[in-house]
């Protein structure tokens, strides 16, 4: 038995009957882009004076810029020039991200399998409007039936809006689908969402608190790809 199959048969009875759609994060699930910001972050931080540290950066992870400001206050004071610096970091994170946006393993070929076996996908993520260009970028945009950004909800992750607006653009109830998260609050708000939760880590490991809101916790998803056909059939034809 592989690892993948040992963490699908302990949590048996907490996949849905029947999987009728699936939704996924994007930062540091589909497109490797964590640790360019991670290095722009810190490299930044450099020049202005301090150091961001890894408890400082995983902070960030999976929340919405827009709550950034008490995380860079807490760690650097109340006079840090948050607006100037996070401008800053967006143009040169995205200077390096016009050079080729890397994929996480396994991305392309689950998605891909996904879309050719007719199964509605979506993305669920904390970033904005760049998130279309993003994924244009890498070659992913046309594979999903809609994507829901930090633009098109009122509360961002941890709160479950963003999985249950993209569920219900989708025509599913949560309980009968599947979001794949790499982060924290990504999976605390797919799990509160309601959805069967698979973490994929990347930058943060898993604590017991988050291992135990998740159905199954993979070293990619080209592992998932692997249970493809258990959960959605061949494809047709």
């Amino acid at each position: 038995m592989n690892a993948t199959n040992l963490a699908i048969e302990n949590k048996l009875g907490l996949w849905p009957d029947k999987v009728e759609a699936v939704v996924f994060d994007m930062d540091g699930l589909l497109l490797d882009t964590e640790r360019v910001y991670k290095r722009v972050m810190q490299d930044l931080c450099v020049e202005w004076g301090h150091e961001m540290s890894h408890e400082m950066f995983a902070a960030f992870v999976g929340i919405p810029q827009t709550e950034n400001v008490p995380i860079y206050h807490r760690f650097f004071g109340p006079d840090f020039d948050v607006e100037t610096y996070e401008s800053l970091m967006v143009e040169r994170a995205h200077a390096e991200m016009a050079k080729g946006i890397p994929l996480k393993h396994g991305a392309k070929e689950l998605v891909a399998g996904l879309s050719a076996r007719g199964v509605p996908i979506a993305v669920a993520t904390s970033t904005g409007a760049s998130a279309h260009k993003h994924l244009e970028e890498a070659g992913l945009h046309s594979y999903f039936d809609t994507i829901v950004t930090r633009m098109d909800v009122t509360q961002g992750k941890p709160h479950p809006e963003p999985f249950l607006t993209a569920t219900s653009r989708l025509g599913f109830a949560p309980e009968n689908c599947i979001a794949f998260e790499d982060s924290h609050n990504g999976v605390r708000s797919a799990s509160a969402a309601g959805l069967a939760t698979v973490m994929v880590p990347d930058m943060l490991d898993p604590t017991d608190e988050i291992a135990n809101l998740c159905v199954a916790i993979l070293p990619s998803l080209l592992h998932f790809k692997s249970e493809i056909d258990h959960f959605f059939g061949p494809i047709p034809g």
